[in-house]
């Protein structure tokens, strides 16, 4: 059994990329990330926010693929922007990224992330019962 997105008769549906829930099969391997800034892999963070977020993207998924999982493997993202502004930017990135996967997802817009300069943050979970 592969993860099933879902979405109950009972509610509209979901207004962006994304589903009301996600089921996992009892077997899958799991994996979560730590938040990951807009830090690119020499240990950059650039001023723009677009790149801040696909470099936020590459390292959730550089993570994932560490241990064998793939973006269609991620049932829960949670994104955190420091300005609302950026939020068509960021659905734009998200997309792009996801493709048809539509994992459970949290978009949060909050006063500041650790450091001034950081305009984006992204943590996943991922799921997964293929073996190897």
């Amino acid at each position: 059994m592969e993860n099933r997105a879902f979405y109950p008769e009972k509610m509209p549906l979901p207004g962006g990329p994304y589903a009301h829930g996600v089921e996992i099969p009892e077997d899958a391997k799991i994996t979560f990330t730590a938040g990951q800034i807009g830090m690119d892999f020499d240990g950059n963070v650039p001023d723009d926010f677009e790149t801040q977020a696909r470099n936020a993207w590459n390292n959730c998924l550089t993570i994932l693929e560490h241990n064998r999982l793939r973006v269609s493997d991620v049932v829960k993202i949670t994104h955190f922007i420091t300005d609302p502004a950026n939020i068509p930017a960021y659905n734009a990135v998200r997309e792009e990224y996801l493709g048809e996967n539509r994992p459970a997802s949290t978009l949060l817009v909050v006063a500041g992330l650790a450091a001034p300069n950081l305009l984006v943050e992204v943590e996943m979970i991922a799921a997964s019962t293929r073996k190897g």
